[in-house]
């Protein structure tokens, strides 16, 4: 008894590859087979192409926040003092904060002192926010302290001031100049309250990689602070930053278990939520749109797999005549649309990691091609169009790219496997 050959032998595989490479004269792979292979290309490439870029700009949005900004902020409620002023300010602050130091998973208490005022020098005028806060606590904020992106010495920060970049831009300073702040809640006076007004010198000159902070935000020593602002030995609020900020809501129990009934805890998922929701359905909703058009390149396959099968019926008479069984004939022709989808994959691979490898040089092109201003970072908030290439990533590309190819080859290799051989050879 003859002895059945094993699924996908190798004259299955012979069969097929003759059949992809026979010219179209021959009968062989038709246009529509090309145009499959480079819609799958282009589909592929254009999904990973998109999840690398929608990974790097959550990495980097997420990571410019957490380090310049506290990932969870400790402030106290509106309370009247003896004199019935209406006050929020923290007044133990040093106890306070060695209290919140306690707690599991705490790696900084920074007591701040905050205020709004104008700055101005060289005719110039820009608003921005004061941060009062220590040296030693300055060091620590990674973004800020960063010696890769800044100028200055960070260790003469009692010296003066540090200024983002984007605001000595602004106002047209640098090292060693000085800087006028004006606050409207100034000293009060016979004629009403005369504003504060007070020249600094810019000692350090940060770039945080967010335009918004770079564009804003000036830090003070603590203790200046509490002067220029009227808040002597009080101070706004504490910016904490804790070992996983990803899980920054399991914090405020203990938190507020150690600064009392008054305090109230803001984290920094509190201010970035709504961004971050809003980038996380965009994503979902673009992952879909994307994977739509994957699928309509490997349709494309059906139609070169049904003008394959049309012009290979006399081929597929003669093999069914001579003993080839239905499965055969099934997976030959499987083998050829898949081997389609599995070659456009593989260039839509190299292609989306190429794209995600080299995109610093390839945005800089398209911008110089179209005269510039294409990423406006006072909209985006980030100063480039990053991207992150992760093998989950690129691995669901591949698996959905595949699965859609296998899927759709299967219906028109079903019926080749099919025909009748008698039909097949009538007209031949």
């Amino acid at each position: 008894m003859a002895r059945t050959p094993p699924p996908f032998a190798g004259f299955e595989w012979m069969i097929a590859w003759r059949y992809l490479r026979a010219k179209r004269a021959e009968g062989g792979v038709s246009v529509m087979t090309w145009i499959s292979l480079i819609g799958i290309t282009l589909a592929v490439f254009a999904l990973i192409a998109t999840l690398a870029v929608r990974s790097g700009f959550r990495t980097e949005f997420v990571d410019t926040i957490l380090g310049s900004s506290a990932h969870v902020t400790v402030y106290y409620t509106s309370q009247e003092d003896e004199i019935g002023r209406v006050s929020r300010t923290i007044s133990d602050y040093d106890a306070t904060a060695a209290r919140i130091a306690q707690v599991p998973g705490v790696l900084r208490v920074a007591p701040l002192v905050k205020g709004q005022v104008m700055a101005t020098a060289n005719n110039r005028n820009a608003g921005i926010e004061v941060f009062g806060i220590s040296e030693q606590n300055l060091a620590t904020i990674p973004r800020i302290a960063d010696p890769d992106t800044a100028q200055g010495d960070i260790t003469r920060f009692n010296d003066g001031i540090a200024i983002g970049s984007g605001v000595a831009r602004e106002i047209g300073v640098g090292l060693g100049d000085s800087v006028k702040l004006i606050s409207p809640d100034g000293v009060k006076t016979a004629f009403g309250i005369s504003p504060r007004v007070k020249v600094y010198e810019v000692v350090y000159i940060f770039t945080a990689g967010r335009y918004d902070i770079d564009r804003t935000r000036v830090y003070m020593p603590i203790a200046e602070a509490q002067l220029y602002f009227n808040r002597e030995d009080v101070v706004d609020e504490f910016e904490i930053s804790v070992e996983d900020p990803e899980e920054a809501d399991t914090y405020a129990a203990p938190l507020l278990q150690q600064v009392g009934e008054r305090g109230l805890v803001w984290t920094w998922q509190d201010a970035s939520g709504g961004f971050l929701r809003a980038l996380e359905i965009e994503d979902n909703v673009m992952f879909i749109i994307l994977s739509i058009l994957v699928l309509i390149a490997a349709m494309n396959i059906v139609s070169g797999l049904i003008m394959l099968v049309k012009n290979k019926g006399r081929d597929i008479g003669i093999l069914r005549t001579m003993g080839l069984s239905e499965g055969s004939v099934l997976r030959v022709f499987f083998i050829c649309g898949a081997f389609t989808g599995l070659i456009g994959t593989a260039l839509g691979v190299v292609l989306g990691c190429l794209f995600a490898l080299y995109i610093d040089p390839i945005f800089s092109l398209v911008n110089y091609l179209s005269g510039g201003g294409v990423w406006d970072p006072s909209v985006r908030g980030i100063y480039q169009l990053p991207a992150q290439l992760r093998l989950n990533d690129v691995l669901s590309a591949v698996a959905l790219s595949l699965g859609l190819s296998f899927i759709v080859t299967i219906f028109p290799a079903r019926r080749a496997a099919r025909m009748n051989p008698v039909e097949a050879l009538r007209y031949e």
